[in-house]
């Protein structure tokens, strides 16, 4: 427990440290608005994309039906995840803003589609 709450303290203050950055780099001239922008939302992309690697680490399950939708989950989290960071290092913003949404909910669809599409394995008593 102690190793995820440091690895997200961590990221927090990342986070934090790249947006403060990037607004005192604005207010003194060396940078734009949209390279804030950038600066601060490209480490939430990255962030998605180190949770994503985490989830088959977290925990060991016994149940290999369990540990597939554990890979599934951490496959679309990272995939949704670089594009998502790529999305927002790379592209104009408006298009950044609706294809990281898009990247991101299909990250989440999968996942949920995935775990509906397995089959019930719990015995009705």
């Amino acid at each position: 427990m102690k190793k995820e709450l440091t690895g997200a303290l961590v990221w927090a203050g990342v986070m934090l440290v790249v947006a403060f950055g990037a607004t005192q780099a604005h207010r003194l001239g060396y940078i734009d608005h949209d390279a804030v922008q950038r600066l601060a939302i490209v480490p939430i992309g990255l962030w998605m994309v180190w949770y994503g690697n985490r989830i088959p680490k977290m925990t060991f399950a016994r149940n290999s039906q369990v540990r597939r939708i554990q890979m599934v989950s951490a496959w679309s989290q990272v995939l949704s995840g670089l594009a998502f960071a790529g999305l927002w290092a790379f592209a104009p913003i408006p298009v950044a803003m609706r294809a990281g949404v898009v990247a991101v909910a299909a990250g989440i669809a999968v996942t949920f589609g995935y775990c509906l599409s397995q089959p019930c394995k719990a015995k009705a008593s």
